[in-house]
């Protein structure tokens, strides 16, 4: 809708470019009005609040002339003790009364000139919330808008009947013109007037408002179209943009039940106005509309959406790129030179496409990921793992992780999805990546780089739902374009309603219905090829099912669906992985995890272990049983439980020890920092080795303890990048890094042959091959507990950690361990350095050291090889966990021998000797007798 002004300026108004999801009176508010909002949440593009029963705030300020941002905003984002409370008036309707003025209730000074009125309206917990609203605050004195007909239905049927209103501020006279014939004219300052389009084309309709001696213009166009043209799809063309060449593309809508009468091309090549020259055409079969662009530029971006029936306006639902109105948020840091969205000449999500675009040279041609008894997964979210949220700082990190011993990353969500702040479980483009992240070839380069350090990459696939900004949700809906709807009987991907409540969220896809294999086979093979992942985590996959209240009993109908998504994915790429997020009964699970298996395939099943690993570090002993890590528990015949302590979904370990943990022993307290990430040690030693995969959720390997509900539980977390130089923190990291390496190096780590007993407070492992056993055990309670343990064998075993050995005679083993101390046993020795192996460390900068004497009842002498200067740090802990003595030391460097004077208070008994420095650690028992 085109509007202008005496001076002839194009401007776009907030006025009749959408139907907005707020009403104002009066109509053209001026800064000295007060103003009555009404918010319609079902009108927001964003459909948080529809449907919400709680208390609803504003996020308010206005926009001043001379500066694009926000200005004079009231209180403070999520502080509802500043922000205005709106007052409900429906089910999903509420009001606000901006009072004595706009000025006034904003505070802004009388030199500024007030532009609009700015909203975000949200939940009391901020959880939800809509789009950014903005409404036009008028000049005082002469003004004037069209009203209706408004840029949401600009094109009309023949003879169709249109009621124009045009409003006007401060007028004495006030005329209207239908392709510059005045036919209709007052005092008054509204025009309502009957016109019927009665002719094919363009119709230009004027308003003119003058109070005497100043004269001020609106207009709009409305677009009469033609009969539709009816022509057969090229050869080869696909739904979304097919490049012909430089200077060609042909774009198509795909509408399989041929229910869609008529659409437009609007975009950056018609100033989002829809043309005849952009009419598409519409297959005999009525299932398909397209157009071929020509005469366009190579090295040229332009934007585009579909204007459906004259109401609706879409994006491609097969783009792999869009513009949002949330893309202003982006830094040009993480998005250089991001096309700017088209503000005041359309709404919605708009398509990109480029007729050359930017491809990626990759360098790592081939890649054979681990495989699945090897897989150690981490977990991470983008926003919340690096401080500026570019995927290109993750690439950066790549190190870290491989110095963990990771050898398979996961991401959450990297589709595009509503919003640029969330964990991307609402998903609207399925073949795009979110653009608050990084650009496709930034995503490309980080799996590159993690495929050159044998790391696989899965992403996190969402496919059980989508939300309100999906183009194939709208496509068919109760949606009038101006609102967002409901999926109806006609739409070929989604279910009207979800079949499965309560596991429902968003609108459910229907996994039978042919177009959605159709298009979820199109989604992964994209991904596969396009950007070489290795495989998928697949969101709430319980929810692929259209049994009736299926929940978690055994569902013949939902196996088929997967398998069938399974088989479509190996035919692609036959290592990839398929991991399930999906929580149904065992018996279903296995029949998944076991598909294919004995040609090397078969699905991963994530396995949460979070309540009884949490039970275990926190000291709760009774409720900690955690035999359910092992599949053999389960009794499947394939190691394919994806086994995790923690990940996004759940509270942190380390949050539930400070603040639940057992304080029953002052002297082990869990509830203390230093006890409760020794704790996690021990949990690590009874969860990483079982055979089969495992996933850590980020910063799990340095203690993270700040709560997942930490501002909201989707809300964005504070970095602690600085836990890695703490000492104790950083234990934990290396206690990870050996187990994780342990696990790749050796074969007795992915054994079948094994036996546990994880139930009771002295938790422990058997791991047995031909080429080496294995015993590991940890003590979970927070006293001194003793067990027997029967070995396969006599002779000499050796404890990994300490270096110790142990001769038995016997195979009955009593072992005697102090809370949270752990050991494992092997029956052939492991050098600690050897499995640092591959990941660019030297063996020289393992900090070694000599105590002596030991026993000791005066000093102690401490003969340290530190390759490098730099300071060193000597602490001591008594087999509780406590810290007894601590000392700094600077500026060693070479052969260097520390004397210690022990304390008088310090009472006999056995202690750990701890030294660090520059980033590695290594510790000694001693025993100390005065």
């Amino acid at each position: 809708m085109k509007r202008f002004y005496l001076s002839i300026l194009f401007i776009y108004s907030a006025l009749g470019l959408m139907a907005q999801p707020i009403t104002v009176t009066p109509a053209l508010p001026t800064d000295a009005d007060a103003v009555t909002i009404v918010f319609d949440a079902t009108k927001a593009t964003r459909s948080d609040l529809v449907g919400y029963t709680g208390e609803v705030y504003t996020h308010t300020g206005v926009k001043v002339e001379g500066n694009p941002d926000w200005q004079y905003v009231i209180g403070t984002w999520g502080n509802n003790t500043t922000q205005p409370k709106l007052t409900r008036t429906g089910t999903n309707t509420y009001q606000l009364t901006i009072s004595p003025s706009i000025r006034q209730f904003y505070g802004v000074p009388d030199d500024k000139k007030i532009t609009q009125m700015c909203f975000v309206f949200r939940s009391a917990d901020a959880t939800k919330q809509t789009e950014d609203i903005f409404y036009n605050v008028y000049e005082q004195g002469l003004s004037v808008s069209i009203t209706n007909p408004s840029q949401t239905k600009p094109i009309y049927e023949l003879n169709d009947n249109i009621s124009i209103q045009v409003s006007a501020n401060s007028s004495t006279s006030l005329k209207l013109y239908i392709d510059n014939a005045e036919v209709a004219s007052t005092n008054q300052t509204a025009i309502s007037f009957p016109y019927t389009a009665d002719t094919y084309g363009k119709h230009w309709i004027k308003a003119e408002a003058s109070d005497g001696t100043t004269t001020k213009y609106d207009s709009v166009y409305i677009l009469v179209r033609t009969p539709v043209d009816v022509a057969t799809l090229p050869n080869g063309m696909r739904p979304g943009v097919n490049i012909l060449n430089d200077n060609s593309v042909t774009i198509v809508l795909y509408d399989p039940p041929a229910k869609k009468n008529y659409t437009y091309l609007v975009g950056s090549f018609s100033d989002w106005l829809p043309d005849e020259q952009y009419y598409m055409k519409r297959t005999p079969d009525g299932k398909y509309h397209w157009l071929t662009l020509n005469g366009l530029e190579p090295n040229k971006e332009y934007a585009f959406q579909f204007l459906i029936d004259g109401y609706l306006r879409i994006a491609d639902p097969f783009t792999n790129k869009t513009l949002d109105p949330n893309d202003q948020y982006i830094p040009s840091s993480v998005y250089p030179n991001l096309m700017a969205y088209p503000t005041g000449k359309t709404n919605g999500i708009a398509s990109v496409f480029s007729t050359n675009p930017t491809t990626y040279s990759w360098q790592t041609a081939t890649f054979t990921p681990p495989t699945k008894e090897n897989l150690v997964i981490y977990e991470l979210h983008i926003r919340d793992f690096v401080g500026d949220s570019y995927i290109q700082t993750v690439r950066d990190s790549l190190s870290y992780l491989k110095k963990l011993g990771i050898n398979a990353v996961e991401l959450m969500p990297i589709n595009e999805f509503e919003g640029n702040d969330s964990w991307g479980y609402n998903p609207s483009f399925y073949f795009a990546t979110d653009k608050a992240y990084g650009k496709p070839n930034d995503y490309k380069e980080f799996i590159d780089e993690a495929h050159s350090m044998g790391m696989a990459v899965i992403i996190d696939m969402v496919l059980n739902h989508s939300f309100g900004q999906s183009p194939l949700v709208q496509m068919y809906s109760t949606s009038d374009g101006s609102t967002l709807g409901t999926p109806t009987a006609d739409n070929p991907w989604y279910n009207t309603t979800c079949p499965h409540p309560p596991y429902c969220w968003g609108y459910d896809f229907n996994h039978e219905s042919a177009e959605t294999q159709k298009f979820v086979d199109s989604v992964l093979t994209y991904w596969l090829t396009e950007y070489k992942v290795d495989g998928f985590r697949f969101d709430f996959t319980k929810g692929f099912t259209n049994t009736p209240n299926a929940g978690s009993a055994y569902d013949a109908a939902r196996i088929a669906i997967l398998k069938r998504i399974a088989d479509k994915i190996w035919s692609i790429n036959p290592n990839a992985y398929i991991i399930l997020e999906h929580f149904c009964d065992n018996s279903e699970e296995m029949a998944l995890a076991e598909y294919r298996s004995s040609e090397g395939k078969g699905m991963l099943i994530w396995g949460n272990m979070n309540y009884a690993y949490g039970e275990a570090t926190m000291g709760w002993v009774s409720t900690s049983d955690i035999s359910w890590v092992a599949a053999k528990q389960r009794g499947w015949s394939v190691p394919h439980v994806v086994g995790y302590m923690e990940s996004h979904d759940e509270e942190r370990l380390m949050y539930k020890n400070l603040q639940f943990g057992n304080s029953s022993n002052s002297d082990h307290n869990v509830k203390t920092l230093p006890i409760a990430l020794m704790r996690m040690q021990t949990a690590a030693n009874l969860f990483i080795p079982f055979p089969g995969p495992k996933m850590i959720w980020q910063f799990g390997e340095l203690g993270y303890d700040v709560s997942i509900d930490y501002n909201g539980r989707l809300g964005r977390k504070p970095l602690h990048w600085e836990y890695y130089q703490d000492d104790n923190r950083r234990e934990i990291f290396n206690t990870f890094a050996h187990l994780n390496r342990l696990k790749q190096q050796y074969e007795v780590f992915k054994t079948d042959n094994y036996d546990y007993n994880l139930s009771g407070a002295i938790k422990w492992l058997k791991l047995n091959s031909s080429a080496m056993d294995v015993v590991i055990a940890g003590n979970f309670d927070v006293n001194q507990k003793s067990t027997t343990i029967t070995f396969n064998n006599t002779g000499w075993w050796y404890e990994y950690y300490s270096g110790d050995s142990v001769q038995l005679s016997t195979t009955s083993y009593q072992l005697t361990l102090n809370p949270a101390e752990y050991r494992m046993f092997t029956s052939k020795r492991i050098k600690r350095n050897d499995i640092y192996v591959g990941i660019n460390q030297p063996k020289s900068s393992k900090a070694e050291i000599m105590v002596w004497p030991n026993p000791a009842s005066e000093n102690i002498f401490i003969k340290y090889f530190q390759p490098s200067n730099g300071q060193v740090k000597v602490d001591m802990y008594n087999l509780t966990g406590q810290l007894v003595y601590s000392e700094t030391r600077h500026n060693f460097s070479g052969e260097n021998t520390i004397g210690i004077n022990i304390p008088n208070e310090l009472p006999r008994g056995l202690y750990i000797l701890r030294i660090s420095s520059n980033g590695f650690v290594n510790s000694s028992k001693v025993a100390i007798e005065q």
